[in-house]
């Protein structure tokens, strides 16, 4: 059963300021859960329609009409949890990373931490104006790879005046990203959703580079930026690997 406080607690956590007040943050469905576990993130409590899943104290069980109700997917899954928000860790200025400048869907977030996960990519930067990393729907889309890529939020511009690696910056206008000479490590900047990267960024992008058009028309204005994310990371590793 769900408490009148419990759904309460839940239901605030929807929005970040009561997050950042409460260090909580919900995960749903076995196969998210299962990954922050896995990957050390500390459970408060569990809800889960599963009987044979309650036998910790801070596991409650609950019937589908209660997990519905406090459940933040249009689908409700059999289990919902509510972990603690780890400390960040120390940002290591080396390796491949993404930096993201006010990116601010939730879905593209989400997208983006997957992809990193799957090309090896440990960290990413985020302006602090960019989507929530523990937003629901951000952790939902993740499908648990947040649990194994770091995510800071800083001053973009601070950290690129001080780190010595080379600033790859995705642009409408740049060199093509086929034929660019990539590194190993570096930063691929990928800017918001509406107006790419901020002017007061572009002046520290050492490299800018661009996904080629290959269609006859060359009508296509861009790409969402989780896609294009996905080409660059892709050729990057390509790239630098072989």
């Amino acid at each position: 059963m769900v408490s009148k406080s419990q759904t309460k607690l839940i239901t605030s956590l929807q929005q970040k300021k009561y997050r950042d007040q409460t260090g909580l943050f919900v995960g749903e469905g076995p196969k998210v859960i299962a990954e922050l576990l896995k990957e050390g993130f500390k459970l408060q409590s569990l809800f889960t329609t599963d009987a044979s899943q309650t036998a910790a104290e801070n596991h409650f069980y609950v019937t589908d009409a209660e997990l519905k109700r406090i459940s933040f997917l249009k689908t409700a899954n059999t289990s919902l949890g509510v972990f603690e928000i780890p400390k960040p860790k120390l940002l290591q200025d080396s390796g491949l990373m993404v930096a993201l400048d006010a990116v601010r869907d939730p879905g593209n977030l989400g997208t983006i931490i997957r992809l990193c996960d799957w090309f090896g990519v440990q960290q990413i930067l985020c302006s602090e104006d960019t989507a929530d990393c523990f937003n629901p729907k951000v952790v939902q889309a993740t499908m648990g790879s947040m649990a194994r890529v770091q995510i800071h939020y800083l001053s973009l511009s601070v950290f690129f005046k001080k780190t010595k690696l080379p600033i790859y910056g995705g642009f409408m206008d740049g060199k093509s990203v086929y034929s660019e000479k990539l590194t190993k490590d570096g930063i691929i900047v990928m800017g918001n959703e509406a107006n790419g990267i901020s002017e007061a960024l572009i002046q520290k992008i050492t490299h800018k580079i661009t996904i080629p058009r290959f269609g006859k028309t060359q009508k296509t204005e861009s790409l969402n930026v989780a896609t294009a994310t996905a080409i660059l990371l892709s050729e990057f590793r390509r790239s630098t690997e072989t």
